[in-house]
């Protein structure tokens, strides 16, 4: 199946209407329907502004990225992005053309 492969990067500790906004990020998209996401936190990065962050770092604790992904059909993930802006948060995305299917393994 043709699809998008559709990531948000988020700092761990960003907040929206008072929830992590990756949290935030995976319920919205469950309930608008789509069929699955995924966050994972970063070991280290760095954004726009060229700060490097680092997970050993006690003091940056809550500043690590998280990219929060889904793979969707061009439609959901239209409706999710609209939905997003309407929200009124600025997030960075990335948004791929994908294909994606199941394997079935075999009985022996």
């Amino acid at each position: 199946m043709q699809g998008i492969y559709l990531r948000f990067y988020v700092q761990e500790d960003k907040k929206h209407n008072h929830v992590l906004v990756y949290e935030w990020l995976l319920e919205q998209a469950r309930r608008l329907g789509l069929s699955g996401g995924s966050a994972f936190k970063a070991m280290a990065g760095f954004g726009r502004h060229g700060l490097l962050h680092e997970d050993h770092f006690f003091e940056l604790s809550g500043q690590l990225p998280v990219a929060v992904e889904f793979i969707v059909s061009q439609e959901e993930a239209d409706r999710f992005l609209t939905f997003v802006q309407t929200e009124e948060v600025t997030l960075f995305y990335v948004k791929i053309p994908v294909e994606f299917a199941w394997v079935k393994g075999l009985k022996s």
